[in-house]
């Protein structure tokens, strides 16, 4: 079974962790004008609108405490599994699973960047 030194992908780890708080922080800033933009304005197609963006800063925040505590978890498997080798290696199992947080993490990140252009966009028509 290939076996891989856990110093390669804690870094990714850390970037992809780094990365999520920037963007539950990014989402959070996003709600707070979110807020605003419903205080000025009561038409219909405004608060419809208000409603989508509230629903997708609540869907994305759930997905990124999802996704930050699955690579917890895998980073801290991997740790335990480094600490068992004298090498410091782990199997491909572990690698297997880091390699899909990090298509996860790929995803998440796309959607987010498309859901806060889209977001300013709206935005910038009601502030």
């Amino acid at each position: 079974m290939k076996k891989v030194n856990i110093s390669h992908v804690n870094n990714e780890h850390n970037r992809w962790l780094r990365g999520l708080n920037f963007y539950k922080t990014e989402i959070s800033i996003l709600k707070n004008m979110l807020t605003e933009i419903a205080g000025k304005n009561s038409a219909d197609d405004v608060l419809k609108e208000v409603e989508h963006y509230e629903n997708q800063f609540a869907i994305q925040s759930n997905n990124i405490d999802k996704l930050s505590h699955d690579i917890h978890v895998n980073l801290s498997n991997m740790s335990i599994q480094a600490q068992a080798s004298s090498a410091g290696y782990i199997d491909g199992e572990l690698l297997s699973e880091h390699t899909t947080l990090g298509e996860k993490y790929d995803t998440e990140e796309k959607i987010i960047i498309e859901l806060t252009h889209s977001f300013r966009k709206f935005a910038e028509k009601w502030m």
